[in-house]
């Protein structure tokens, strides 16, 4: 079934609680999806590179011995990108496996994930001067609490509660996606695109590599390529309701836009509540409620529909 949601704030100043505010909404749609969540999350732009990266799943650390040999492996990273000539500033490690790297760097960003991911286990999960993708087992709230979430600020999110169905339980199968090699990218989506290896294929073709098994990832992918040949956004998006077949609501978002795309069934929920300071989104209007404390209207997106905002 699976829940998504996204929210952006419109003076863009940067300096709103967005990881406090997407864990609400999410929360409140636990029962859409409780086997994990990801967050797509936006701070203010930066001179520094943004990398978040795991060695291992969640079910992979609570082997002991495996454990151990993480810290061999994050030493081995950071020695691939000291190489590649990133000046590092900061290493956090935020879980057992999960990492947050800041560094200044010069060069294609598809240079750092291909020496990250050369490390036994490694998994580069968002890379940008904006973006960072958090996701892991479990509900928001203890997802948000892990990844100490709460004190976020950003501009705007998406976000994911999942339900596999056709894949493991395991943060590699968690949304959202980053679309590699493209910086500051990200799609949640709901439902399932019929031609999705064809168009993976053609990706692939292209030199894309995907690390999952997901169509969203594809989807992601698709958009951030159409921008990079001079494509608006919107317009990437409308092209991809001509391209992509299935039943779909994505939600996609770049370092300074919010869009979401519903294909031209419609069968896929999704509610929008629209103001003068906000803009928010989701499966459920449940969501929105858990975050605007006064009366609201909503409505759902028409079928074939592309709408996007900018911070």
């Amino acid at each position: 079934m699976c829940g998504i949601a996204g929210i952006i704030y419109r003076n863009g100043d940067g300096e709103h609680a967005v990881g406090h505010d997407m864990t609400a909404m999410l929360q409140s749609m636990k029962h859409r999806g409780p086997d994990s969540t990801g967050y797509a999350l936006y701070g203010p732009a930066s001179e520094l590179v943004v990398m978040r990266y795991k060695l291992a799943d969640a079910n992979d650390a609570r082997d002991l011995e495996f454990a151990r040999r993480l810290e061999h492996h994050k030493a081995d990273v950071e020695a691939r990108l000291r190489m590649l000539g990133a000046r590092i500033h900061k290493i956090e490690k935020e879980t057992a496996y999960a990492y947050r790297v800041t560094f200044e760097y010069d060069g294609e960003l598809k240079a750092i994930t291909d020496v990250v991911e050369d490390v036994p286990h490694a998994e580069v999960l968002s890379l940008g001067h904006s973006l960072e993708i958090i996701k892991d087992l479990g509900d928001a709230e203890q997802v948000a609490k892990q990844y100490r979430l709460d004190g976020f600020v950003g501009t705007h999110a998406i976000g994911h509660v999942r339900m596999a169905t056709e894949s493991d339980v395991d943060i590699s199968g968690a949304h959202p996606y980053w679309a590699y090699p493209f910086g500051d990218v990200a799609v949640v989506h709901n439902g399932q695109l019929t031609n999705y290896f064809q168009w993976k294929h053609r990706l692939e073709r292209s030199g894309h590599r995907f690390q999952s098994e997901c169509d969203s990832e594809v989807i992601a992918v698709y958009l951030a390529e159409k921008m990079s040949d001079g494509y608006s956004l919107e317009d990437a998006m409308r092209e991809s309701l001509e391209a992509l077949d299935g039943v779909f609501t994505y939600i996609c978002v770049t370092g300074d836009a919010l869009g979401v795309a519903k294909d031209e069934m419609a069968a896929k929920p999704l509610v929008l509540y629209e103001a003068d300071d906000i803009v928010a989104l989701a499966s459920e209007e449940i969501a929105i409620r858990a975050i605007v404390d006064h009366e609201i209207e909503t409505w759902d997106p028409y079928e074939g529909e592309v709408m996007v905002w900018t911070r």
